[in-house]
């Protein structure tokens, strides 16, 4: 009786929440306020699949060649704060947060996350963090669900129209062409959902939402009321 007491009094029970989806879905945004609204860790894996691929630019890597990648996909010390307020990423001790979003990573990260041997070292990590985060946790990527945390408690999977996507994603880039902006994002889905490790793909038992014609905010209320219900019947 006394243990029940106290799990009662600790809150609701940790709660690991799996967020997939391509770019300009409102992925990042969401998870985010979901996580800080419920007060659980957050972590962006696509930032840390941008990390290695600034790494191997940085280090003249060939990423034309696959085993190039991979001989060197363990060498990187990949460090990632998972406060949604504050969410920072290191990479042997340097703060690449900035440096990870530039047109040159983001154009060669799809060739760098397809190495099977760079998928392996990123899910080990990110199955770690998942792990440890004691007050549950929001990760957010593209095969969270279906590769990296099968058995999460809830599955998200958010879409939007490629449109809708590319008009969300130029008016981040300032100054983005949209049209060239949606062919980019066209391009990188069809690289990452036929790729043969861990594609991006829905899992079975997600629940989809389409955010096409959502405000941002009703997403972020939507996804949470998703997670409640999941905390409550826990």
């Amino acid at each position: 009786m006394e243990s029940v007491e106290k799990t009662a009094a600790a809150g609701p029970a940790p709660v690991i929440v799996a967020i997939d989806g391509p770019s300009g879905t409102g992925k990042s945004s969401t998870s985010k306020a979901v996580a800080a609204q419920l007060g659980l860790s957050y972590l962006d894996t696509g930032a840390q699949y941008r990390a290695i691929t600034w790494w191997m630019v940085h280090n003249g890597i060939d990423l034309t060649d696959p085993s190039a990648i991979a001989a060197v996909a363990g060498k990187p010390e990949i460090v990632s704060g998972t406060d949604p307020s504050a969410p920072t990423i290191t990479v042997d001790g340097t703060d690449v947060a900035g440096p990870i979003r530039t047109a040159d990573v983001t154009s060669k990260v799809s060739a760098v996350s397809a190495v099977p041997e760079v998928r392996t070292r990123i899910t080990e990590l990110q199955r770690s963090i998942a792990g440890g985060a004691d007050e549950g946790i929001v990760v957010e990527g593209r095969d969270i669900g279906t590769t990296v945390l099968p058995e999460a408690d809830l599955k998200i999977f958010l879409t939007a129209s490629p449109e809708a996507r590319a008009a969300r994603r130029s008016g981040e880039l300032k100054g983005a062409d949209v049209a060239s902006t949606r062919e980019a994002l066209v391009k990188r889905d069809a690289a990452d959902s036929s790729r043969k490790t861990s594609p991006l793909a829905k899992a079975d038992d997600a629940v989809e939402v389409d955010t096409t014609e959502l405000t941002l905010q009703q997403v972020i209320e939507c996804v949470v009321t998703l997670v409640e219900e999941k905390r409550a019947g826990k």
